[in-house]
């Protein structure tokens, strides 16, 4: 678990680099300080040289394509840890023994734990994921006006009549809301591994939360 975490983020880090927007095939850094996501108080930061030496724009395209997949991901996965943690589950049963959806503990224990969800849900969870991942959440060639377009013709709530400006703001602010969220859910997964182990088991919030 450890070790997919600390993959995840170096595959993560280009969350600072910026997406495409008029970007030309230069191994110069400075083609890509104007783009979209380059802002205050960071500016272009880059803290693993992911587009150090020979960047092309091929180059940025992939890490912005990996950074926004990502970014998605995490989003749904926050917003599925506070439902949860509010108490909302679905209803009815999870299995054909009636256990009910909310029999099973929340975030990393629901998958790791000893009380996780049946080994046969992971595994209809994990087809799910892979069914979307092959044929829906992806560009098709020729078809993405820009990185992680997945429309492909088929769905875009009024995206074409909205003018460049506009666009270009709430692809900032998907992009933002995305890298807010990676940290989100990093910190969420990382406190519920460390409540286990005891550390600051003493603290007022920590005995709660436990």
């Amino acid at each position: 678990m450890k070790t997919a975490v600390l993959a995840s983020l170096i595959a993560t880090a280009s969350a600072f680099a910026p997406a495409q927007q008029a970007a030309t095939k230069t191994s110069s850094l400075n083609a890509f300080e104007s783009e979209l996501g380059v802002q205050p108080p960071l500016g272009f930061f880059d803290p693993f040289g992911m587009l150090s030496g020979d960047a092309t724009e091929e180059r940025f395209e992939r890490l912005r394509y990996v950074e926004l997949k990502h970014g998605r991901i995490c989003m749904l996965a926050f917003l599925g840890q506070i439902t949860t943690r509010a108490g909302i589950h679905l209803p009815g049963s999870i299995n054909y023994a009636g256990d009910s959806f909310d029999s099973f503990p929340n975030g990393v224990a629901a998958i790791f734990g000893p009380n996780h969800i049946p080994t046969a849900g992971i595994v209809q969870m994990i087809a799910t994921v892979g069914i979307l991942e092959c044929a829906f959440m992806r560009e098709v060639p020729g078809m993405a006006e820009f990185p992680g377009d997945f429309r492909n013709g088929y769905i875009d709530f009024g995206w074409d009549d909205f003018d460049e400006e506009t666009k270009l703001q709430k692809r900032a602010i998907e992009l933002n809301n995305g890298r807010a969220a990676q940290f989100g859910i990093l910190g969420l997964m990382v406190h519920e591994l460390i409540i286990p182990l005891g550390y600051d088991a003493d603290l007022p919030i920590i005995g709660h939360l436990k």
